[in-house]
């Protein structure tokens, strides 16, 4: 969806990293908080540090990316690139501001310890950088994904994505129609998707009452192309933080 980029060294390496991950004590791939070190501390191994106002509203690290074909734009900005509020450029141009998962490609975040929780209405905003050709929003230009939600990492309920979608240009229970609108996060508060753009999802809609993590999946709903196919990932937001 965005123009192509040649992969740097630095971007290979980091897939690399991200696929093959780092053996934590369990064995499982040490998460990368922002700035790229291990979610919790900062980089000289002292106390986390403290989230802006609106930090616990959007994603604290990166768990695992298994990048698909095609993959690479923005690969050499991970961990930061996907994490905090979204950089949106509204319903008219798509955001650069993205990590592109390629054909297929997945990606896994975390919101900490403490997670999100099912509350009225819809309790989480995947961004992502749509947008309507000519202002016409039956025509928007969508690379599309299949959203997951879990409490452990381990096991996931995904929402049941349409990706033929209807007339008027939306997909319901996918991620990657709905453009990401421009707001300041440390404003909007609580997250409301009618004012930052999105699209948004009900935990109940999966029976669950309470998550810590969601995976993102690139549906390959349009060819691969250069190393930016796949859904461009802005940020993942939640609206009723635990």
């Amino acid at each position: 969806m965005v123009e192509g980029h040649s992969l740097t060294s630095l971007g290979c390496a980091l897939l690399l990293t991200l696929v093959v991950g780092c053996s934590a004590e369990d064995g499982a791939p040490a998460p990368m908080g922002a700035g790229g070190d291990a979610a919790g501390g900062d980089a000289a191994g002292g106390a986390p540090t403290a989230p802006a106002p609106s930090g616990a509203l959007y994603a604290s690290s990166v768990e695992s990316f298994t990048p698909g074909d095609g993959a690479g734009y923005n690969a050499e900005e991970l961990p930061d690139i996907v994490l905090g509020a979204p950089r949106g450029g509204g319903q008219l141009k798509g955001s650069l501001d993205v990590l592109s998962l390629g054909a297929g490609g997945e990606i896994v975040l975390g919101f900490g310890d403490h997670g999100f929780v099912d509350g009225p209405g819809a309790d989480l905003v995947v961004f992502e950088n749509p947008f309507w050709p000519e202002g016409d929003a039956s025509q928007v230009f969508a690379e599309l994904g299949e959203v997951a939600v879990s409490e452990d990492g381990r096991t996931w309920r995904s929402f049941e994505c349409d990706t033929d979608g209807d007339d008027e240009g939306r997909f319901p229970g996918c991620a990657g129609f709905t453009p990401t609108l421009q707001y300041d996060a440390e404003a909007l508060v609580p997250l409301d998707p009618e004012k930052s753009g999105g699209d948004a999802f009900d935990l109940a809609d999966v029976g669950l009452s309470h998550a810590r993590f969601v995976r993102i999946r690139d549906l390959e709903t349009l060819a691969p192309g250069g190393t930016a196919s796949g859904f461009d990932l802005d940020a993942v937001g939640v609206i009723h933080p635990d």
